[in-house]
């Protein structure tokens, strides 16, 4: 039987998982260079930690969840996404506690899970880079991490992306325009979608999120939270509307963005790109936002919180539909040609011996000819060549070529195991 990958899922081959790998070496530095330091969580958590953070009308919990139950009969789910596993980890180990450095900055790689139709840069596997800050309210904390993300972008290549920006406020304006949508929905409430009929009392923001047609149509007049923002909830959009005017990064306010999940407030935002790889329009490769009270729905103590997530996939496609190529650099330095049987052991201790030195090296492992080792070396860009056959290890020595020069020396097999560094770097280092 031919067996073939889960549906929505996709085989990360070599060439391509050296893109990957670039790319999350280059999160690793920039998000060093602002002091974010890795954590990594469990792919699995209980149900309830992303049923309480990410609120029971989203769609991530009421179709798109991978949940089942194991064998101690507890109620499990893949993560969907990152934040609530790194906010639980937060509060179980007291991450929180006086002696901690705050903001607590740390970011995350890796798969998440969601159920869902796969299509372009959409997967039911797929993977995220995302960061989260706890500790405080600053709204200087929310710039500098929506800059972190457009310095990334900016970092590998891409330009013409558009941040947008948007406030839910605090709790009093999510109260204020929580009355405001349902007295408005409520006259529409048999033409919406079955799905904003029933979030229409529980979270009517999340109406404003339905990509059903009609709905859109509906939720096109419906008033904007930007008109209850409390005076503190309008100071905080102020300011900063005002550092990212300071910082010199464009934006746009976009009053009817609302995120996913049902965990933001204050500022939320989005970078776009409207590239036509990731379909028709603006599409979000980058999302996130402000969460003061997440930490305290998982146990912890009133925190505050800031965080992005980006979906690799997307990212990967507008790199490539970009013409943004990976500096990619496997080099071979040095691919060792043995001519017969009797120098197998031979060949595999130099091939040792080089590595060890901190070089790159391979061989023949297919008891091909000498021509067509030699057609290898050249077909893999090798620098240099060394070759080894009867001659050479009744001598212990070997050829040493520079594939470059086409110079050649005999060297002592001796030293090479010695001290192969020392050797290259006298007869060498100028290549």
């Amino acid at each position: 039987m031919k067996y073939q990958r889960p549906k929505g899922t996709a085989d990360i081959l070599p060439d391509i998982s050296a893109k990957w790998s670039y790319v999350e070496d280059m999160a690793r530095l920039l998000f060093d260079d602002y002091q974010f330091h890795e954590i990594r969580t469990p792919m699995f958590e209980s149900f309830d930690v992303f049923a309480r953070s990410a609120g029971d009308t989203s769609d991530v919990v009421t179709k798109e969840m991978y949940d089942f139950y194991d064998k101690g009969n507890r109620h499990i789910a893949l993560r969907p996404e990152g934040t609530a596993g790194v906010v639980r980890a937060y509060v179980e180990n007291k991450l929180y506690a006086p002696e901690q450095e705050k903001p607590y900055k740390v970011f995350y790689m890796g798969p998440m899970f969601r159920y869902e139709r796969p299509q372009s840069g959409r997967m039911r596997e797929f993977h995220q880079i995302g960061v989260e800050a706890f500790g405080s309210d600053a709204p200087a904390l929310d710039v500098e991490i929506m800059a972190m993300a457009m310095d990334f972008f900016a970092h590998l290549g891409l330009s013409g992306l558009k941040l947008a920006i948007n406030s839910l406020g605090d709790a009093q304006t999510r109260a204020d325009y929580h009355q405001a949508l349902v007295d408005y929905l409520t006259p529409h409430f048999n033409e919406l979608s079955e799905d904003s009929q029933a979030r229409l009392h529980k979270n009517p923001l999340r109406v404003l999120d339905s990509k059903d047609p009609q709905d859109q149509d509906i939720v096109a007049g419906a008033p904007s939270i930007l008109d209850y923002l409390t005076p503190a909830a309008q100071k905080h959009l102020d300011t900063v509307t005002q550092m990212l005017t300071a910082l010199a990064i464009p934006y746009e306010v976009d009053a009817t963005m609302v995120r996913g999940l049902d965990y933001y407030n204050h500022t939320i935002f989005e970078i776009e790109s409207d590239a036509d790889v990731l379909g028709h329009g603006w599409t979000t490769i980058c999302g996130g936002g402000r969460y003061n009270g997440l930490v305290e729905e998982l146990g912890g103590p009133e925190t505050p919180g800031f965080g992005f997530g980006i979906g690799m996939e997307r990212l990967l496609l507008l790199l490539q539909d970009a013409d943004i190529e990976a500096p990619i650099s496997n080099p071979l330095d040095v691919y060792v040609v043995g001519i017969g049987e009797e120098t197998n052991v031979a060949t595999l201790q130099l091939v040792q011996a080089i590595r060890n030195a901190g070089f790159s090296a391979d061989r023949d492992y297919l008891d091909r000819k000498p021509k067509a080792q030699f057609k290898t070396a050249d077909r893999r860009d090798a620098r240099f060549t060394m070759t080894v056959g009867a001659n050479e290890l009744a001598q212990q020595t070997v050829n040493f070529k520079s594939m470059q020069t086409g110079e050649e020396i005999s060297l002592p097999m001796s030293a090479i195991y010695a001290d192969f560094a020392s050797i290259f770097d006298k007869y060498f280092d100028e290549d």
